[in-house]
């Protein structure tokens, strides 16, 4: 028996255990994230064992009791890796993700005794109950959780929209390709779902190496590179620096300091649309790069920025240019930019009274 789980899952295996490695041995990652993934990974090897002892009882025709003990598990679990995956990507993983999946594990316990949810007959056939199509329910709902969580804390760029259309296709797929191919494609579920998460684990990795540690903005690094690489679609600079950094850093201290810089950070971010990306340039300077984006869009841009910063106690001055079919050069739009910028923070000492620290 542990000969055959070895190969039926063997290429299961060596996914896990490599990614079990890099997470473990990762920098990038804090304490508690890691221990998180591993957890996940443990629970995707476990399903895996259930599924396997599922179906080694299938195909020998007997115990069908311990069976449904068993699917009773297989359908509980994935819900709860869904949820697992969510609680560790998600910046603000909550446990109440996991409400759900319990309250659908208890339905599955229940069937176990009167069929409300699936049964088996003495040879073996599978019957739906009346909620016989709650699990595919279940995992569709955690599937639409994921892509929205997601969505809504990335960068609204296709180089994280498309990890998680896949990562989430992994899990579509185990909902609606049995219908097609047949349940022997539930025996490689674990392994889909295991280089799915292996996948979008290598492109968070990568996506950390572009971004700011500090306040989740793409790094100065990321910017030289979007500079380089795609002039010909960008067609609007927003610059911003933020007023008062360095007096929150004299008289409140650094983490003060850091913790403004964050705050601000998040105004930028809920302020950008798609073909909008916001970066940290370093200190309390910022730019964000628009591409195809007509000049009205980038006005209510920046309305968005005000309007968020407004909600908070800090200020940022912001300045921008925009070009029509190419009429400016990247590097004219930076320094349009950059004046109209200059000119508003000026404004803002001069009405404000406070004096402009310098450092």
């Amino acid at each position: 028996m542990v000969k055959e789980f070895i190969l039926q899952n063997w290429a299961l295996i060596l996914i896990l255990t490599a990614f079990a490695v890099l997470v473990k041995t990762n920098i990038f990652l804090d304490k508690r994230t890691r221990n998180r993934m591993l957890v996940l990974i443990s629970a995707v090897f476990a399903l895996a064992i259930i599924v396997f002892a599922e179906f080694y009882l299938s195909d020998l025709g007997i115990l069908v009791d311990l069976r449904v003990i068993f699917m009773a598990i297989r359908y509980s679990a994935t819900p709860f890796i869904i949820a697992m995956t969510l609680y560790t990507l998600a910046e603000r993983g909550s446990l109440f993700l996991f409400i759900p999946a319990l309250v659908f594990t208890g339905f599955n316990i229940v069937s176990i005794f009167n069929g409300i949810v699936f049964s088996l007959r003495d040879d073996g056939t599978l019957v739906r109950g009346p909620l016989g199509y709650m699990p595919y329910v279940a995992v569709g709902l955690y599937c639409v959780l994921l892509v929205y969580i997601l969505l809504k804390e990335g960068n609204k760029q296709a180089d994280e929209i498309i990890p998680t259309v896949f990562l989430v296709f992994a899990f579509i797929s185990g909902l609606v390709l049995p219908f097609f191919i047949g349940k022997d494609y539930s025996r490689l579920f674990c392994t889909n779902i295991a280089i799915a998460l292996f996948v979008y684990y290598d492109f968070s990795i990568l996506q950390l190496t572009k971004k700011d540690t500090m306040t989740g903005l793409m790094n100065r690094q990321a910017y030289e590179s979007a500079i380089a690489e795609g002039k010909n679609d960008v067609n609007a600079m927003v610059s911003i620096d933020m007023n008062g950094l360095k007096e929150i850093n004299d008289k409140q201290g650094h983490t003060a300091g850091d913790e403004a810089l964050k705050t601000v950070s998040q105004c930028f971010l809920r302020a950008t649309k798609a073909r909008q990306l916001a970066y940290r340039l370093g200190g309390d300077e910022f730019m964000i790069i628009c591409r195809k984006c007509p000049e009205s869009e980038v006005r209510r841009l920046i309305e968005r920025i005000e309007n968020n910063l407004a909600k908070t106690k800090y200020h940022c001055s912001v300045g921008y240019s925009y070009a029509s079919d190419g009429a400016k050069t990247v590097s004219q739009m930076i320094e349009e930019s950059d004046e109209r910028l200059y000119k508003e923070k000026e404004a803002y000492y001069l009405t404000s009274g406070k004096t402009k620290y310098r450092g």
